[in-house]
């Protein structure tokens, strides 16, 4: 045993608690691994901020998850461990956590703990199942949807009677998010354990109890997230923090911090109001909606640098249509609290609601201001971005986001705590500048690592560039480049994972290329992702087709996965509004917009879609990319120089010829 301080427990070393580790769990050392765990370790005694590479294969979450429980007991303190996606989630609470307590355990003073924290949104909310909704609130659904989602609701309801921990995760088999949304609030719809009449048995708060004073806990970015944001604490308290797949922080806290305002929603809470005595101001609200839909239908959809008076007027008249019907709500008849707390609740959640709607008017309202006649953004002010979204099913949605995610992590998440930040892609076009960038973590405050992989991709893997290929256009995919998608799945005897940059070149490849190919082509969309990658990796000479989800989702390690297929390289639509504006926004301030935010963009996708190819130390195949540019045009450097380093050939006769001695090991 070792101390850290005269002050602490004595507690052992990094190395010597990964050894034991590594040992009890069957593995063996890995230089990576505890080079990692080594830097997490220093980052957590410094209290200095660490961004972590580290490939498939090193084992990255033993490498955190050690250092992070060590830390824990010197310090009596918690760390938190974020996630991105359920799937890592669960593994690390299901499998990776319990089995490193059980292998710590003797090394340590006392059994390492952890829990797991969820949005509350995950759980069912009691008071919403005591209101016994079995329809859902929205009248606006069509009559279908109404069947089909009130018996899904019905069968939460049963469930609710069966379940201890009103996850949604343990609900089998699930229900839409149309259903959930149901029986379930937001955290700032949440009426508050004090003020719910079921707050003494909520499975939110219940699940927050367990998470109090444990040594890790589990969450997610959206719930960090809102953590960092709000001005009450959501997670326990903690003074560091791991965020695992990291690449995916900027995107997610965007997400949180965007909000929407639709005619729908506006007339699904005037519906709401009208039940609670709302002095006939719901009917005000159900019109400003009305008017709202009247002049967004005048607008096109995508950014709005700019909005003509009608518009303002009309969101104008929304915000104090939106306040004014709150204040009625929010004033409680005497006795409703003890009388009726099902009432009291239904109306301390609306006003909540209401609030939110009418701060996310305020926001859009704040990005412009009127000069000269125009309420045209103000390009040096404007810190949030306004598009409309078109939708022939939900309408018209008008959407604010923050222009840049970066002040938001500096002042809220780094400057709170010591963070980690790691995945297998962080380094774009070859170091961290660009995400540190991105998380706004200034030059001098943070140390990076790259922690490699065990595998050698210049052995294991070839980089084909399609050269001879004409480059993509916006009319589907050329002849020339199916001729050569089934020559090179042919050559691959099936084994390939077709990844594209969007759901219609997915589509078009699948029937285009299963009347020719005497291989299985399973399609993303005609089965739930889950149960496709799973035929897959089972049938050795089939293929996988399609889009983002199996970009960063497949781990298919062996034979089965020969050969990863790129169409194009995957820049960003053009007119995504949010990222025009940020292209725009680092173009005025003298940097490359393209750069900065298209180009980093397709890099970090490219580097996670190349990353499915070498999944163990004996895996052995392909990444084609089928388009030029990655080659020809100057910024193919870039994007390469952020994917694994594999043999590179732009030679079709070599790469088949690789693919089929493969087939016949």
């Amino acid at each position: 045993m070792t101390s850290t301080s005269s002050d602490q427990p004595l507690v052992s070393s990094t190395e010597e608690l990964l050894d034991a580790a590594v040992s009890a769990l069957g593995g063996v050392r890995r230089d990576g691994q505890m080079a990692m765990a080594n830097a997490v370790t220093a980052a957590l005694e410094k209290e200095r901020h660490l961004a972590v590479q580290a490939g498939t294969g090193t084992g990255k979450s033993l490498a955190y998850l050690v250092p992070s429980i060590r830390h824990a007991h010197a310090a009596d303190s918690t760390v938190v461990v974020s996630t991105a996606t359920l799937a890592l989630q669960r593994q690390l609470v299901d499998r990776d956590l319990p089995r490193l307590a059980d292998s710590l355990e003797p090394e340590m003073e006392r059994r390492p703990s952890f829990a797991i924290m969820k949005g509350r949104s995950n759980y069912l909310c009691l008071n919403k199942i005591a209101r016994a909704q079995s329809e859902p609130e929205d009248s606006l659904l069509d009559e279908t949807d109404v069947s089909w989602v009130g018996k899904q609701v019905s069968r939460v309801h049963e469930w609710a009677n069966d379940t201890e921990t009103g996850d949604r995760d343990d609900l089998e088999p699930g229900v839409s998010d149309l259903a959930w949304k149901q029986v379930s609030v937001s955290a700032s719809e949440c009426l508050g354990a004090s003020r719910c009449p079921h707050g003494e048995e909520c499975f939110a708060e219940l699940a927050k109890a367990k998470a109090r004073d444990v040594d890790v806990v589990v969450t997610n970015h959206a719930l960090l997230a809102i953590d960092a944001l709000a001005d009450v604490d959501i997670l326990p308290a903690h003074d560091a923090v791991v965020i695992d797949e990291a690449h995916e922080l900027d995107g997610r806290i965007t997400a949180v911090a965007t909000a929407e305002i639709s005619s729908r929603s506006l007339k699904m809470a005037a519906k709401r109001a009208e039940k609670l005595g709302a002095e006939g101001r719901d009917k005000k609200l159900e019109e400003l909606a009305e008017d709202l839909d009247a002049v967004t239908e005048l607008q096109g959809p995508g950014r709005w640098t700019a909005i003509d008076e009608p518009v303002l007027a009309s969101l104008t008249g929304l915000r104090d249509g939106l306040w004014s019907l709150r204040e009625a709500i929010a004033r409680t008849p005497d006795g409703e609290a003890a009388n009726n707390p099902e009432r009291f609740a239904e109306r301390q959640n609306l006003s909540n609601h209401l609030q939110d709607l009418h701060d996310a008017v305020v926001r859009i309202l704040e990005v412009y201001e009127a000069g000269e006649g125009d309420n045209v953004v103000d390009a040096e002010e404007a810190s949030d971005v306004v598009w409309l979204d078109r939708s022939d099913r939900w309408g018209d949605t008008l959407a604010v986001a923050p222009l840049s995610v970066a002040g938001l992590l500096h002042d809220r998440l780094f400057a709170e705590q010591t963070v980690v930040l790691t995945s297998a892609t962080l380094t774009v076009g070859g170091n961290f500048d660009a995400m540190a960038a991105s998380w706004g973590l200034p030059k001098g405050t943070w140390d990076g690592l790259n922690a490699g992989t065990p595998f050698d991709p210049k052995k294991s893997g070839i980089l084909y560039t399609a050269k001879h290929l004409p480059q993509p256009g916006r009319d589907g995919l050329a002849a020339e480049t199916l001729d050569e998608m089934a020559e090179l799945i042919t050559a691959a005897g099936g084994r390939t994972l077709g990844l594209f940059s969007s759901r219609r070149a997915a589509e078009q490849a699948a029937q285009e290329l299963r009347p020719r190919l005497p291989f299985d082509i399973y399609l993303q969309g005609e089965d739930t992702t889950g149960a496709l990658v799973d035929k897959f990796s089972k049938n050795e000479n089939s293929c996988l087709f399609g889009t983002l989800t199996l970009w960063q989702g497949v781990d298919v390690p062996g034979t089965a996965l020969s050969l990863v297929m790129i169409d194009r390289i995957p820049f960003p639509r053009p007119d995504d509004p949010l990222l025009q504006a940020r292209s725009e926004a680092a173009n005025a301030a003298g940097r490359s917009g393209f750069m900065e935010v298209s180009a980093t963009h397709a890099a970090l996708l490219m580097a996670q879609g190349a990353g499915r190819l070498l999944r163990s130390v004996t895996d052995r195949g392909v990444v084609a990319v089928l388009d030029n540019r990655l080659v020809t045009k100057r910024y193919g450097g870039f994007l390469k120089a952020s994917l694994p380093q594999f043999w590179e050939t732009t030679d079709p006769a070599v790469v088949t010829g690789a693919l089929k001695r493969l087939v016949a090991q």
